[in-house]
């Protein structure tokens, strides 16, 4: 008997705009109120500068209001295609109108070619490509991981397998990173979150090689496309085909894909940027104009998206349902997210936008990982306060209460306990739970964790930008010397300081992101901003992560024993009290001698005591209390075992200060040695241990 089809391999998601197969040809329709003439510019190949057909739309028969609809007959997959609108060209009252522009549709589902260089003033964007959605998803489904028990690795397609060193046969494209899934595995990650996938521009708007490639991605062109440069193939659509065969197996290997995506801003820019799309078909409905039709920047980047205009709040929610029943992914990290809780009016609309609301009631989008990045390029911050349940966050408080915390600053103990705790400051008041708070040291945008740790400040003069972007604040320290050192006790401390930092993250509530590379110390030569550097600087090096086993082990070591105990996965906020039944309260804190924590003391040692979970996963393995010592002084302290730690059978699982293969134990139940017999332990300089003991309850 055979297992009939579910109806994640036969929906398929079509909104009210672009195109539409049906027998026959093929239903064109696009948005515009202010238009007087539209027309579809046909092509035979993605290299033709000029159209082989031109078909227009007829202003009586093919509009209803502000929608333009045409069949086409004799159209179908892999047809290549421009718009083309007329209308006003009145800047100061928002329109940019330009009848000689090839357009973009704002909803195409792949791109072909590239820009060509413009021999007769007009400027030639690739082409949109017609697609059929059939596809073999071989019985694929969500994976449906809770959010508490996700291991996030923030990654990008390219940059993965695109060095020789990767040795796959197609690298840096999605299949490339299917051949990769086994390392995945092997680290234990549960989820990809990829840098953006939907479409940008390989070169300039002019056709020629820029002077710093866009190598990240955050630029859209066309946000229902993936992205064509990502693909092994040539033909026109094949990025479609080969992105579900990369999510398919993925999902095969138990592996979720969430998709970071930019609805923000467009690669349109400000006044002296290109007419691509939106610009040349509603300029004033896309993007919010400040008086006389200048363009507000809240994403640094030229524009910002107008997210809540009707018309632009539907085609976000089209396209991502597009990517949720068409590719099956499974949720979305969406960048300067503040932006989709600007009015209209530039305005932040609290609590929450109509947008932020739909997006997280929507029948479809509801059920998957909706992640904020709850800042904007403005000043808007909202970490803590974006939107309500199922909504997440990047906790960039985290992120700079960690750094600070290890770096030695003074009076942050206490903001590293709130942090490793879940940070119920920020998401507790307003009904969420610890896993609503996604956690991170690093991420795309900054220093990896090796340069954390080996530069005071940034190096960017790589990007030819005179040092001058990038972040100035990064909270870090070189322990000594600025970049690469002989020194041995220099490095021994970098890497003690990263081991610390990862124990970290991956001991606190909430939902830990590794960035690619950190697991074996990727350098970036101290740029924070390899947002152009499409080169081994920011490639992964995998001879270099096959010359750092240790680390790599004690990376994966860490996510498995976070993935098997449910004491460090709560789906509520810790308490300090007794609970009954419990050996232990949820969580207790103490200084270094064993007595209670005093916050205001600026005490920069601290234990941390965390009682087992009454969940039970696997009854042939019990789940674990938890002792954290950490010291980051640069002097030896004593660390006494807390009165109500006394008695158990503490076994080691870390210690950041001693040499491989002592550094973790894999099994800490049943291999780790015991606390020492007096309750004693000396910890040195920048170090911290972690003790387990059963749960015999």
């Amino acid at each position: 008997m055979t297992d009939k089809p579910g109806i994640h391999a036969k929906l398929k998601y079509q909104p009210t705009f672009g195109v539409r197969l049906e027998s026959g040809g093929a239903w064109f329709s696009v948005m515009s109120r202010s238009a007087v003439a539209m027309r579809i510019l046909f092509y035979d190949r993605p290299s033709d500068a000029q159209p082989s057909s031109i078909v227009n739309f007829d202003p009586q028969s093919d509009r209803w209001g502000d929608v333009w609809s045409l069949f086409v007959p004799g159209i179908g997959p892999g047809a290549l295609y421009h718009l083309q609108a007329d209308g006003p060209n009145a800047p100061e009252q928002g329109h940019r109108f330009d009848g000689k522009a090839r357009l973009i549709d704002p909803y195409a589902r792949a791109l072909a070619g590239d820009f060509l260089t413009p021999v007769d003033g007009v400027l030639n964007p690739p082409k949109c490509v017609v697609v059929d959605d059939e596809f073999d998803w071989e019985g694929d489904k969500p994976l449906g991981r809770p959010l508490a028990e996700t291991v996030i690795y923030e990654m990008h397609v390219r940059g993965f397998t695109e060095s020789e060193t990767s040795a796959v046969r197609r690298p840096g494209t999605y299949l490339g990173l299917t051949e990769k899934i086994p390392y995945l595995q092997a680290l234990g990650v549960t989820a990809v979150e990829l840098m953006p996938v939907h479409e940008f521009p390989i070169l300039g708007a002019d056709g020629l090689e820029p002077i710093r490639p866009n190598y990240w991605g955050y630029d859209p062109m066309a946000f229902f496309a993936p992205h064509r440069g990502f693909a092994s193939s040539q033909e026109p659509g094949a990025q479609v085909r080969e992105f579900k065969e990369m999510v398919r197996e993925l999902h095969a290997a138990g592996i979720e894909v969430i998709l970071d995506v930019v609805f923000n801003h467009t690669c349109e820019g400000n006044k002296f940027g290109p007419t691509l799309s939106f610009k040349g078909l509603e300029n004033s409905a896309y993007y919010i104009l400040k008086e006389g039709g200048k363009y507000e920047n809240y994403s640094g980047c030229g524009n910002a998206l107008n997210a809540n205009h009707p018309v632009v709040r539907e085609m976000i929610l089209d396209c991502l349902r597009s990517w949720v029943i068409n590719y099956h992914v499974d949720g979305f990290r969406f960048d300067l997210a503040s932006i989709l809780n600007r009015g209209r009016d530039g305005e932040a609309i609290k609590p929450c936008s109509p947008l932020v609301e739909a997006i997280g009631d929507d029948p479809i989008l509801s059920s998957v990982k909706l992640i904020a990045e709850a800042w904007d390029a403005d000043g808007l911050y909202q970490v803590g306060g974006f939107g309500p349940t199922p909504w997440a966050e990047w906790n960039g408080k985290f992120r700079d209460d960690m750094r600070c915390f290890w770096k030695g600053d003074s009076h942050k103990t206490g903001a590293f306990a709130t942090r490793l705790a879940g940070s119920s400051d920020l998401f507790k008041w307003n009904g969420r739970n610890p896993f609503h708070s996604v956690n991170f040291i690093t991420s795309h945008d900054g220093f990896s964790l090796n340069d954390l740790v080996s530069y005071n400040e940034k190096h960017n003069e790589a990007n030819l930008e005179g040092n001058r972007d990038g972040e100035n604040n990064n909270y870090s320290y070189n322990y000594g010397e600025e970049g690469p050192s002989g020194r041995p006790e220099i490095e021994a401390t970098r890497l003690r300081q990263i081991k610390n930092m990862l124990t970290s993250l991956f001991l606190s509530q909430g939902v830990p992101m590794l960035r690619m590379g950190d697991e074996y110390r990727h350098t970036q030569d101290g740029n924070n901003n390899v947002y152009c550097q499409d080169n081994p600087l920011s490639w992964f090096d995998w001879q270099c992560l096959s010359e750092t086993p240790g680390l790599f082990r004690f990376c994966k070591s860490l996510i498995n024993f976070r993935l098997t105990e449910p004491t460090l996965r709560r789906r509520d906020f810790l308490s300090g009290h007794s609970v009954e039944g419990s050996e232990l309260p949820e969580a207790s804190w103490y200084g270094p001698l064993g007595e209670d924590a005093d916050w205001d003391s600026g005490e920069r040692c601290l234990t941390c005591l965390l009682g087992a979970s009454h969940e039970r996963e696997d009854e042939e393995r019990p789940n674990h209390h938890i002792l954290f010592m950490t010291n980051v002084t640069d002097k030896t302290h004593e660390f006494l075992l807390p009165s109500p730690a006394i008695g158990f059978d503490w076994r080691k699982f870390i210690d950041t200060g001693a040499p491989e293969p002592n550094d973790i134990f894999p099994s800490p139940s049943l291999n780790g040695p015991i606390f020492p017999l007096d309750d004693s332990l000396r910890l040195t300089a920048r170090r911290s241990v972690v003790y387990v003991a059963q749960d015999v309850r």
